[in-house]
C-alpha cells in the first residue's frame, strides 16, 4: 500500500509537471521561506504554462504560512505570489487599468503622448529568464518594489529598463539594485511639461530625461570614483529617485562639482552661488528670457528664486543628494526653495526659504507618479519609520489583511489590520 501510494504521489508530481505547475506545495514546506530549488521549479513551471497559472499555490502557501504565525516564511512566499500576479498580468490589460488610474488621480501629461502601445502578451515577456529569476529569488528587492510600486507606474517599461541594466552589467546591477529601480520607476514616462518649475520655456529646458543605461552608469561611476556626499548604494530607491531626476545634461552636472565644492553640511549655499536678478521681477511676466538654461547661464546670467532653487538642485544631485525644488505662496508673494538629505539621512526642508516663509506649505513634485505632496508630508516620511522591523511585520499584516478582504473573509481581514497598526500607529495602508 505504501509502495503505491509513494508512486501515485510521483505521478501526481510528474502531471503536475507536465501541465505547468511545480509540485503541490505541502504545509510543512510552507511554514518555511522557499528554497531555492523551490523557486527554480516555480521558474520553469512559469516558462511553461506562465505565471498567471503559479498565482494561486503560491498565496495558498502565503496564507498557510501567516495563519501558523510563521510571518518570515509568509513574507517570502507572499513576495513570489505577487511577481506571479505582476508577471503573469496581459500587457494589454495593465495598460488600460494604467490609463484608468492615471485618469482618477489627475496625473496624465501631455508629455506622455497620446499613442500608449499595449502589446497582446504577458508583461513577464520584456524580461529574460535571468531577469526574472534574480527578481522572483531576492527578497529585498522584492520587498523594495513592491513597497514603491504604484497604479500609474508604467510597469512594461519599468521591466524594460530594469531588464537592459541588467544585461548590460550584472555585476553592477546586483551591487546598486535599489539605483536601478529608482531609475527604472522614474524613466518609465516622460517628465511633465511644468516641471521642475513652469518659469521656463521647453525650448530653452526639454522636459526629456536622458538615456536609463548612461544615467545608472554615470552614477554608479561617481560613487566609484568618490565624488558623492551620499554613498548611493546605502540609499534606498524612495531617496534616489530625487537625485535621477535630473533633465540637467551629465556633463552639466560634471561641472557642478566642479565649480560647487560646499560640503554637504552647507549645501544651502549653493542657492546663494545665483545672483538674485530684481529686474526680473519688476516684468509682468517673470519667465526666462534666454535661449539655454544651461547651469552656466544661471549662474552667469543670475536669476529669481525658482532658478536659484533648480540650480542648487543640481548642484546636489551632481553630488548624489537626493533634492526637491519646493513651491509656496504666502501673503506677500510666490517663493521657491529646495530641500536635500543631509548627512543624517534627515530631509532639510527649508534651504533658501525666507524667514517670513516658515510658516507657509511648500509643494513639490514626486518623479515616480507626478503627484504633488507637501512638505510636511516629506518631513513626515523622513522620520524613517519605514525602516523599522515593526513597520516591516506591520506592512505584512497589512498585506494579508488585503488578501483576506478580496477574499469576503472580514473577520480576519480585521484581526490582520489590526494587528498591523498596533505594531507601527504610521502605517497608512493598515489603517485604510
Amino acid at each position: 500500500m505504501n509502495f503505491s501510494l509513494k508512486w501515485l504521489g510521483l505521478l501526481a508530481a510528474g502531471t503536475a509537471s507536465l501541465l505547468g505547475a511545480p509540485a503541490p506545495i505541502s504545509e510543512a514546506e510552507a511554514l518555511a521561506p522557499p528554497t531555492p530549488q523551490r523557486v527554480t521549479a516555480i521558474l520553469a513551471a512559469a516558462r511553461q504554462a506562465g505565471w498567471a497559472a503559479q498565482a494561486v499555490p503560491l498565496r495558498t502557501a502565503a496564507e498557510t504560512a501567516y495563519k501558523r504565525g510563521k510571518l518570515p516564511a509568509a513574507e517570502a512566499w507572499f513576495q513570489v505570489f505577487r511577481w506571479a500576479q505582476v508577471l503573469g498580468q496581459s500587457e494589454h490589460v495593465f495598460v488600460q487599468q494604467w490609463i484608468a488610474a492615471l485618469s482618477a488621480a489627475h496625473l496624465g501629461h501631455a508629455n506622455m503622448g497620446r499613442n500608449i502601445t499595449a502589446r497582446a502578451q504577458p508583461i513577464s515577456s520584456v524580461l529574460t529568464y535571468e531577469v526574472q529569476s534574480w527578481l522572483v529569488s531576492n527578497l529585498a528587492f522584492s520587498t523594495e518594489f513592491f513597497g514603491l510600486l504604484t497604479p500609474v507606474d508604467h510597469l512594461p517599461r519599468v521591466f524594460e529598463i530594469l531588464n537592459e541594466l541588467y544585461r548590460r552589467d550584472p555585476a553592477k546591477f546586483k551591487e546598486y539594485p535599489s539605483l536601478a529601480l529608482a531609475i527604472a520607476l522614474v524613466y518609465d514616462v516622460p517628465p511633465p511639461p511644468n516641471w521642475p518649475h513652469p518659469q521656463v520655456s521647453a525650448h530653452a529646458l526639454p522636459r526629456a530625461f536622458g538615456d536609463p543605461i548612461e544615467a545608472f552608469a554615470w552614477w554608479v561611476d561617481q560613487d566609484k570614483k568618490g565624488r558623492l556626499y551620499h554613498k548611493i548604494s546605502r540609499l534606498g530607491a524612495d531617496e534616489l529617485k530625487f537625485v535621477v531626476d535630473t533633465v540637467a545634461p551629465f556633463s552639466e552636472l560634471a561641472w557642478a562639482q566642479q565649480i560647487s565644492n560646499y560640503p554637504l553640511s552647507h549645501l544651502a549655499s549653493a542657492y546663494t552661488m545665483v545672483r538674485y536678478r530684481q529686474d526680473r521681477m519688476k516684468r509682468e511676466n517673470a519667465l526666462w528670457t534666454e535661449t539655454s538654461y544651461k547651469l552656466v547661464d544661471i549662474l552667469g546670467k543670475g536669476g529669481i528664486c525658482v532658478d536659484q532653487a533648480y540650480f542648487a538642485a543640481q548642484v546636489g544631485k551632481a553630488r548624489g543628494v537626493p533634492t526637491l525644488i519646493f513651491l509656496g505662496r504666502g501673503n506677500d508673494a510666490r517663493h521657491a526653495w529646495f530641500g536635500y538629505l543631509d548627512g543624517k539621512r534627515k530631509w532639510k526642508l527649508d534651504a533658501g526659504r525666507f524667514a517670513e516663509q516658515r510658516f507657509v506649505t511648500g509643494f513639490a513634485r514626486d518623479p515616480q507618479t507626478w503627484r504633488e505632496f507637501s512638505d510636511h508630508e516629506l518631513k513626515f516620511l523622513s522620520e524613517r519609520f519605514h525602516d523599522k522591523p515593526s513597520f516591516r511585520q506591520s506592512v505584512v499584516h497589512t498585506n494579508f489583511a488585503a488578501i483576506f478582504l478580496d477574499q469576503r473573509d472580514a473577520p480576519s481581514a480585521a484581526v490582520a489590520a489590526r494587528r498591523a497598526v498596533t505594531l507601527e500607529k504610521r502605517n497608512r495602508a493598515g489603517w485604510e
